[in-house]
C-alpha cells in the first residue's frame, strides 16, 4: 500500500512539472467546441458551420476507441526538439498538435543587448541551415534604417546573391539527405551529406567557417572573395548535376519512394495561404509565390530563373520542388559568375565600416576608429522597418524598431519554419502514423528558427 501511495504522489508531482498548459492536446471530453474549431478550422478563416463540421466528423470515435500519445520531443525524425501530441485510432491520426519551445534561446531578446555590428553573430544561429540568409535579411533591415540601401557596392550585392544561392543549395541537399533517411533510404543520407559538405567547404574558404559565418554584414560583406573562388564555384557546378541525376534514379523514379510520398500530407492552396505557409510548401499547392520574383530584392529581377510549383500539395511535390530548386539555384549562380563586377565589397562610410586591417598597424586614428566601432557600434536613426527575403524554407523576415541607439530597441524575426509547422495538423489529419515522419520531413522545419 505504501508503495502505491508513494508512486501516486510522485506521479502527482511529476505531471504539473511536465504540463505545457494550453499547448497540450486535450481529450475530446475536455475540449470545448470552440477550441476544437480553433484547432481545426477557424485558423483557415472558415465559417463556424464549416469548422464545426470538421470538428465533429461522423467517423470521429468515442474516447474509448482512441488514445492520445506523444511523438517526441526528440531530435531524430522530428528535425529538432519538436513534440507532437497525436490522437490515434489504431494507426490513424485523428488530431495532431505541435508543441514547441524545448529549444528556446531568446535570440530576439538577446539582440536588444547587441550592437548592429554584433547582431550578425546572433541571427546567423537561428535557422542554422541557412545562416547566410539570416545574416542577409538582418543586414538589409539595418541598411534600410540607415538609409544606405542604394549605396551598397555592386560587388557586395552580387557576392551576397552568390552566397545566398549556394546556401539554398546546401540546405536543400541536406533536405535530400534527411528526407531519405526519414523514409528508410539510408544511403541517401550519405550522398546528400557528401554533396552538402562540398558546398560547406567552399563557405569555409570564403568566410573561415562552415556554418554561422557572420559574413554578410550591414554595409556589405566581411571580406572579398579569396583568390581562386571562381574555380571553387565552377567545381561545385560541375560536381552536383550528375549527383542530382543519381538522386532521380535512386528516389524520384522508385515505386516504393512514390508510394511513401504521393498523396501523403496533402494541403490545399487555400489552407496553405490561410496558414501563412511560404516556400516549397505553398508552391507545392500550385501557388507560384517566390519573393525573389514577386517582390524582387538585390538584383534578382535581372536574372532568369523559374519558380517551381507542384500540383497536388503532397509530400512528393515538396520533395520534387526542392530537388528542382537546386538546379534553378545553379542556373542563377552561373549568371552571377558571368556578371560579377569588380570594386569595393563594403560601403566606404567610416561611421558604418571599420578601417582595413592593414591601416590599424599604420594609423592611430584607424586604431581608435576600429576600437570604437567594435566596442560601441554605430548609431541607427529612429524608426522601424520590415524586410523579407526568400530563404530555402520560405519567407524569412526581420523587423527592427530603433530608438536611435547602437542597439535595436526591439527585433523580431519571421521564421519560415515557425509558420510552416502549423500546417502539420492539417497535413496529418486522417493519415497513418507511419506517414507522420514523412510529413514532418516534407515540411523541412529547423527548430533553431522556430524556438529562436
Amino acid at each position: 500500500m505504501s508503495d502505491t501511495v508513494t508512486t501516486a504522489s510522485q506521479y502527482a508531482v511529476f505531471i504539473p512539472n511536465t504540463d505545457e498548459g494550453a499547448q497540450l492536446l486535450k481529450p475530446r471530453s475536455q475540449t470545448k467546441a470552440r477550441e476544437l474549431m480553433r484547432e481545426i478550422g477557424s485558423v483557415l478563416r472558415m465559417s463556424e458551420a464549416e469548422a464545426a463540421q470538421l470538428g465533429d466528423l461522423p467517423e470521429d470515435p468515442e474516447e474509448d476507441q482512441s488514445m492520445i500519445i506523444n511523438m517526441g520531443p526528440q531530435h531524430p525524425s522530428t528535425h529538432g526538439v519538436l513534440r507532437l501530441m497525436l490522437e490515434m485510432r489504431g494507426e490513424e491520426v485523428l488530431r495532431c498538435k505541435p508543441i514547441i519551445g524545448y529549444l528556446h534561446t531568446g535570440m530576439e531578446k538577446t539582440a536588444e543587448s547587441l550592437t548592429y555590428m554584433q547582431g550578425g553573430t546572433n541571427v546567423t544561429r537561428m535557422d542554422y541551415l541557412s545562416p547566410l540568409n539570416n545574416e542577409l535579411v538582418f543586414s538589409m533591415a539595418t541598411e534600410a534604417l540607415l538609409g544606405i540601401t542604394d549605396e551598397i557596392p555592386e560587388r557586395a550585392v552580387w557576392i551576397r546573391m552568390l552566397m545566398s544561392e549556394l546556401n539554398r543549395m546546401s540546405s536543400h541537399l541536406l533536405f535530400m539527405a534527411t528526407n531519405g533517411m526519414d523514409l528508410g533510404a539510408v544511403s541517401m543520407m550519405i550522398y546528400g551529406w557528401r554533396e552538402r559538405e562540398e558546398v560547406l567547404r567552399f563557405f569555409q574558404e570564403v568566410t573561415g567557417l562552415r556554418m554561422n559565418h557572420n559574413y554578410i554584414r550591414p554595409g556589405g560583406v566581411a571580406a572579398d572573395l579569396p583568390p581562386g573562388w571562381r574555380d571553387g564555384v565552377m567545381r561545385l557546378l560541375d560536381l552536383i548535376p550528375p549527383r542530382l541525376d543519381e538522386y532521380d534514379i535512386l528516389m524520384t523514379g522508385q515505386p516504393i519512394w512514390r508510394e511513401r510520398l504521393q498523396g501523403v500530407g496533402v494541403i490545399t492552396p487555400n489552407e496553405a495561404l490561410a496558414l501563412g505557409a511560404t516556400g516549397p510548401i505553398v508552391r507545392s499547392t500550385g501557388v507560384p509565390w517566390d519573393l525573389r520574383r514577386d517582390l524582387p530584392y538585390m538584383k534578382y529581377d535581372e536574372l532568369d530563373f523559374d519558380v517551381i510549383v507542384g500540383s497536388y500539395g503532397d509530400a512528393f511535390d515538396r520533395y520534387a520542388i526542392r530537388l528542382a530548386e537546386i538546379r534553378e539555384s545553379m542556373k542563377i549562380v552561373h549568371q552571377i559568375l558571368d556578371r560579377m563586377p569588380e570594386g569595393d565589397t563594403r560601403i566606404q562610410d567610416k561611421k558604418v565600416t571599420p578601417p582595413p586591417r592593414a591601416r590599424i598597424d599604420e594609423s592611430m586614428e584607424a586604431l581608435i576608429h576600429h576600437f570604437k566601432i567594435f566596442t560601441e557600434g554605430f548609431k541607427v536613426p529612429e524608426g522601424e522597418v520590415y524586410v523579407g527575403i526568400e530563404s530555402p524554407r520560405g519567407e524569412v523576415g526581420c523587423y527592427i524598431a530603433s530608438d536611435g541607439s547602437p542597439t535595436p530597441y526591439r527585433m523580431h524575426m519571421r521564421d519560415a519554419s515557425f509558420t510552416n509547422i502549423q500546417c502539420l495538423p492539417h497535413m496529418m489529419r486522417g493519415g497513418l502514423v507511419a506517414d507522420a515522419v514523412a510529413v514532418i520531413s516534407s515540411v523541412d522545419p529547423v527548430l533553431g528558427g522556430v524556438d529562436r
